[in-house]
């Protein structure tokens, strides 16, 4: 047995020279484990009281919202400083990390605490990080009306205390609404992380880049998929299965926009397709179940798709 570990470590390790990807001897990467601790702080502050094992008393919100918010600033400039040191070290803008002279890093391009790379990184991370975190009051506000949309929009719904415990689009919304703030401010990495973590966990898959404005309502949500060029007005609802996905998925488009427009309230149906960049659904129209798009439509349509009759025999 220790032979063969012996001969499967061997292997592994040229395969890291033969087959490449691997980050051997590369700076500090985000963390995972990391940018869920800062996903959970978040929520906790945008719903306070609604996970915890105890209830929170309000006497002592002040000194538990204070300690939620340091402990998120402090996660989120590290890992912000993490994702922006990897940028500038794959495109050798300023701040990008040098070598190391110390000797444990033994010559390492990686970001310490001694290299002036990390204090660039670290600086612009703190002043990302205080603007996210200033904006947390109105963040708070536009998921307060997407909590508003999903009671309202779903007869099922009991109270908005059920939309905000048990609905995943919600879930994958409010997660989205995080993440979009650090996409627009060019962070790399941190927000696809966040977005696939959400994506892995409900079946909705949001592109951090994606721009949706308020009272936005996912009906139960599963395989939604909602492409990085698409702009969703007020007031937008949708069902399962829907795509707002491109017409072409060439790397060379990758800076255009490839996903469609969906102006302000507009319904569409489950499993409905709509394709393209230049493609716009005019506002207050509906779209039907399973309905293909790849063009725009005006204002106020009806979009419906006409399978063939069914007939039912005794």
């Amino acid at each position: 047995m220790i032979d063969i570990l012996r001969n499967v470590t061997e292997a592994i390790f040229e395969s890291y020279t033969k087959v490449g990807i691997n980050h051997l001897d590369g700076g500090n990467l985000p963390s995972r484990q990391g940018i869920l601790k800062i996903v959970n702080d978040y929520e906790w502050l945008i719903f306070p009281g609604y996970t915890d094992e105890q209830p929170v008393d309000s006497r002592e919100a002040r000194f538990v919202i204070s300690e939620t918010i340091n402990r998120l600033a402090r996660s989120l400039t590290a890992e912000i400083s993490k994702s922006l040191c990897y940028k500038y070290r794959a495109s050798a803008a300023p701040f990008r990390c040098v070598p190391e002279t110390s000797r444990l890093a033994a010559g390492r391009e990686s970001c310490s605490q001694t290299a002036p790379g990390y204090a660039g990184c670290m600086s612009e991370a703190e002043t990302v990080t205080k603007e996210i975190l200033a904006g947390l009051p109105a963040l708070r506000q536009r998921i307060h009306l997407d909590v508003e949309a999903a009671y309202l929009g779903d007869p099922a719904a009991k109270s908005t205390e059920e939309v905000i415990l048990a609905y995943p689009g919600l879930e994958a919304l409010i997660v989205h609404r995080f993440a979009h703030e650090l996409w627009i401010r060019e962070i790399p990495l941190l927000p696809r992380i966040m977005s696939e973590h959400i994506h892995g966990k409900t079946g909705i898959d949001i592109h951090p880049g994606a721009n949706i404005g308020a009272g936005f309502f996912i009906d139960h949500g599963t395989g939604v998929v909602v492409g990085e060029t698409t702009l969703i007005g007020s007031n937008v609802k949708i069902y399962q299965g829907v795509t707002l996905g491109a017409l072409s998925v060439k790397k060379e488009l990758s800076d255009s926009k490839r996903h469609p427009t969906i102006e302000d309230n507009v319904t569409i149906y489950a499993g409905a397709t709509i394709l393209g960049g230049e493609t716009v659904i005019g506002k207050g129209s509906t779209i039907g179940g399973n309905v293909w798009l790849t063009r725009s439509v005006p204002a106020h349509s009806k979009v419906y798709n006409n399978p063939e009759e069914y007939r039912i025999e005794k």
